[in-house]
């Protein structure tokens, strides 16, 4: 969104990053949440959206605790002031110059260059409801009420309606720009001010002026109301608050001070205790009420620039305001001396949705319950066959456990009859052990009292020998004291010699040095000799260059007199200098008085040089640091790269486990198929079977019509039969009724069609013996077969389930894994920005050493093959539940059919059908 980041901050954990945007927005970004497997991290914001440029227009709700605010950045904001948060950011195509929302808080009127519009402020949006060809308005207000609203056109106030959106009237009389509205307590009366000078008060009912109050050296920007409207303050371009009474008379002006602020804005509270006043330099004042001194205010700084809109809620709770350097600042109001009053109004907490909305919401609900049934069936059925196997496990284990314990208390009985066995043989041990120690010490006692007695005669014979050694050696050491004296007196013999022949070569060297000095002597005075007749050649050589010097000097002279004179001219010269060098020094003090203030420059530049040198100081304390940081990655690179090692090797089980798991699903795909087209068979079965069924039913149908033809006619013969017993005294007409009768119901192939009927009941019969023979073999042929497809489902969905437990290990080690890894990352230091971007090339560098072997496109590849073994698992099922149906239709349609007919039979509809 073109934003640019003007400053950064890591959080004290270093887990999350606070970024700053010359937009005057705050985003973070937490490095727990990150995705590795992106290559991109999206900032959010920390708090609520603000607006960025210079904001417009704002207003309050009387209903709800809303703001709403607009601004250059093409936004439409409202606030909720009692929870601090932002309900609704609406951004538009074009900038909004005013903002007004209804009383309600249902709807909202902004401006905009080209119109004026009307929206209704839904439960996360506004949507446009009604438009007015209003061009440029900078200021439109609902009324208390809300059934009206005022809109400013140029310098005309158009009144319009909110339930039928006429425009009921025009207020003209402005010269200039209409800069605020103000409306009566009571809705009847409008107040307005304008750049031209003029405070009016207009009847809205008659369209009337009523009073008017015009300073044209003055331009207002700012207008208050007293809750009597008796008394109007208004703020303009001369930098006074005006006190007016009845819009018509200005009875108290106040100067502002000092002479640089302007006011810009004006707004009292409802109970008309405090003013308040926004200036140019973005301060809110605070006036004592009512104005009895110019300075008796108290001021409180808030925004950058010009304070542009000054309102106050409705419970008098709060102050807004909004300037241009796009914030929106929300006042407490403590009203000195008055108590603080309850609540009044209960705000309203109703919102409006569309019934798209609300129906889109409701299937959104549905939908959702219908999933939360679902997962809840799933998670039942699931915790069934939980509880199946752990109950079957648990009586595993009971039998386990029982059986280890029958075996445990067999192998106590044993163990316990071999410790006493043990117990008895120890004992036997330990008393034959004691006995044979008590004889080996009597043994030893008797042997040791022996090699005494031999040691002690030892003893004796080593004492006699110690004794005569003594004596040995105390001979010798005086042989040694003698021989050693003998000695010491050569030796000093010896060296008193050689000590005369010393002193004797002495004596001889000290006449050898007084004869070298002697010639040294000799030689001297030889070379000083020689050095004098040098002298004397010398000078007889260097006098023919002292007279040529006396030359010279003689010509110095003459140039001295020149150089004298030259010397006079110099003087005069040297006074020319004196005179300009008092210019000098004048302009030495000059030059000084600039030094001075280049030494007062160079000082504060030497004070900003210690200061970056400080500065420098500390980043360089930060690099240190940072290279120590960058060692422990090192280090910590090298503990990633052994854990990294180890939970290959944990992947690589796995690996041949989800192969393993892929072949075994390629089984149970190959099984299915199997059951499939054993299923289709059963199908073309049960339509034959069905089709015979339709055959049989029919000729049934025929059969029994043909069973109540004959019915009625056995009926009618036996009432005519009857009638005729009334004929039974009247021979002759009983005989003609009888053959009326024989005539009537007896044909002359009568006898042919008995046979041929007793010929179709034998066949009939053969038939019905075939086809209920047929059915009893089919019957149990398909029970055989749902009892196969049974066993088969059942061991179908055994694996399955044990496929579901095996994946779901899976994920918890996947899941382990990811939290293995995370702890890594979070141990490698990826809070601070250096330190993630090593973090960063730490991981890119070992993702490019592993090449294949990269734990995020194993874990990636897992998730895939685990997100395809549930469908595949979901799909199996769904597939047996539908074999499952049909099969158990197949068998229901064949115990329901009673007559299955045969293809292989002639039918006999045609025979039927003849007769």
């Amino acid at each position: 969104n073109n934003e640019r980041i003007v400053s950064m901050c890591l959080s004290p954990s270093e887990e999350t990053l606070i970024a700053l945007t010359d937009h005057q927005q705050i985003y973070q970004l937490s490095f727990s949440g990150i995705d590795i497997t992106k290559d991109v991290a999206t900032f959010s914001y920390l708090a609520d959206g603000y607006h960025h440029a210079q904001v417009t227009g704002v207003d309050t709700c009387i209903r709800k605790q809303l703001i709403a605010t607009c601004g250059v950045d093409k936004s439409v904001r409202i606030w909720n002031y009692e929870t601090g948060t932002l309900e609704i950011c609406k951004e538009f195509q074009e900038e909004a110059y005013t903002v007004s929302i209804h009383p309600s808080g249902l709807f909202i009127l902004v401006g905009f260059s080209d119109k004026l519009k009307l929206f209704t402020i839904l439960i996360d949006d506004l949507r446009p409801f009604k438009e007015f060809s209003i061009r440029g308005c900078r200021e439109a207000l609902f009324s208390n009420g809300g059934h009206l609203f005022s809109a400013v056109h140029g310098n005309v106030i158009q009144i319009y309606s909110t339930v039928t959106f006429e425009n009921i009237t025009n207020l003209k009389g402005h010269n200039g720009k209409v800069r605020q509205l103000v409306w009566s307590p009571d809705d009847a009366r409008l107040f307005s001010c304008g750049m031209d000078g003029a405070v009016y008060e207009w009847e809205v009912s008659t369209s009337k002026r009523l009073h008017e109050a015009v300073l044209k050296a003055c331009g207002y920007t700012g207008l208050g109301l007293t809750p009597d409207s008796k008394t109007v303050y208004a703020v303009g371009t001369d930098r006074k608050i005006k006190e007016i009474f009845e819009a018509q008379q200005i009875v108290r002006e106040v100067s502002i001070t000092p002479d640089d602020v302007q006011p810009t804005a004006i707004a009292l509270s409802h109970t008309g205790k405090s003013l308040l006043v926004g200036t140019s330099k973005g301060t809110v004042r605070s006036y004592s009420f009512p104005i009895s001194k110019p300075d008796d205010y108290t001021e409180y700084i808030g925004h950058v620039g010009m304070v542009n809109r000054l309102r106050v809620t409705y419970q008098d709770e709060y102050a807004v305001t909004i300037g241009d350097d796009g914030i929106v600042i929300l006042w407490t109001l403590q009203e000195v001396g008055i108590a603080k009053k309850e609540k009044e109004t209960i705000y309203a907490e109703e919102i409006l949705i569309t019934k798209t909305d609300l129906e889109e919401k409701n299937a959104l609900i549905r939908e959702l319950k219908q999933r939360v049934s679902e997962l809840r069936e799933e998670n039942d059925y699931q915790l069934k066959l939980k509880e199946m196997n752990y109950a079957e496990r648990i009586r595993d284990l009971t039998d386990k456990f029982m059986q280890e314990m029958e075996n445990l208390k067999t192998k106590h009985t044993v163990v316990t009859g071999e410790k006493e066995k043990e117990a008895s043989r120890h004992a036997e041990q330990i008393h034959d052990l004691t006995e044979k120690q008590l004889k080996e010490l009597q043994d030893l006692e008797s042997s040791n009292n022996q090699k005494l007695m031999l040691e002690y005669e030892k003893y004796q014979d080593l004492q006699a020998k110690t004794q005569k050694t003594q004596e040995d050696y105390e001979r010798q050491l005086t042989e040694l004291e003698n021989r050693k004296e003998e000695e010491v007196s050569q030796q000093r013999l010896q060296f008193t010699a050689q000590l005369e022949r010393i002193k004797n070569e002495l004596i001889l060297e000290r006449e050898k040095g007084k004869q070298q000095s002697r010639d040294h002597e000799e030689t001297k005075r030889q070379i000083e000799e020689d050095a004098d007749e040098e002298i004397v050649k010398l000078m007889e050589t260097h006098e023919g260059a002292l007279i040529q010097c006396k030359d010279e000097n003689v010509n110095l002279r003459n140039k001295s007199t020149t150089y004298q004179r030259k010397v006079k001219d110099l003087e005069e010269s040297i006074r020319k200098r004196e005179t300009d060098l008092v210019t000098l020094k004048s302009e030495e003090i000059k030059l000084q008085n600039n030094i001075r203030g280049l030494k007062k420059d160079i000082e504060g530049l030497k004070k900003e040089i210690q200061e970056r040198d400080e500065t420098i100081q500390d980043k360089e304390k930060r690099i240190y640091e940072l290279k120590r940081k960058n060692q422990e990655l090192e280090k910590f690179k090298f503990v990633l790269d052994y854990k990294i090692k180890d939970l290959k090797k944990q992947i690589e089980p796995r690996e041949i486990e989800i192969k393993d798991m892929k072949e075994q699903i390629t089984q149970m795909e190959a099984e299915l198929e199997r059951l499939s087209k054993s299923n289709d068979e059963e199908k073309l079965k049960s339509e034959e079977l069905r089709a015979k069924l339709n055959a049989s039913s029919l000729s049934l149908r025929q059969e029994k019509q043909m069973k109540r033809d004959s019915e009625l006619a056995l009926k009618r013969i036996k009432t005519d039969i009857h009638n005729c017993s009334a004929f039974i005294t009247e021979p002759k007409l009983l005989a003609q009724r009888v053959a009326d009768i024989y005539a009537q119901y007896v044909r002359e192939d009568a006898t042919e069609d008995a046979s041929i009927d007793q010929d179709i009941t034998k066949e009939y019969a053969r038939q019905r013996d075939h086809l209920e023979r047929t059915v009893r073999s089919l019957k149990a042929k398909v029970d055989k077969d749902s009892e196969r497809h049974k066993t088969e489902n059942i061991r179908i969905m055994q694996e399955n389930v044990t496929l579901i437990k095996e994946i779901n290990d899976l994920r918890r080690e996947l899941k382990a894994s990811r939290v293995k890894l995370q702890d890594l990352q979070t141990a490698m230091g990826i809070s601070r920005k250096t330190a993630a971007r090593t973090t960063e090339e730490i991981v890119h560098a070992l993702n490019t050493q592993q090449n294949n072997h990269i734990v995020n496109e194993k874990q990636n590849e897992l998730e895939n093959l685990i997100q395809h073994q549930r469908h595949e698992i979901h799909r199996l099922n769904d597939q047996i539940t539908r074999v499952e149906n049909n099969n158990s239709r197949s068998a229901s349609a064949n115990g329901n059919r009673s007559r299955p007919t045969s293809g292989q039979l002639p039918p006999i509809t045609s025979t039927l059908t003849a007769h």
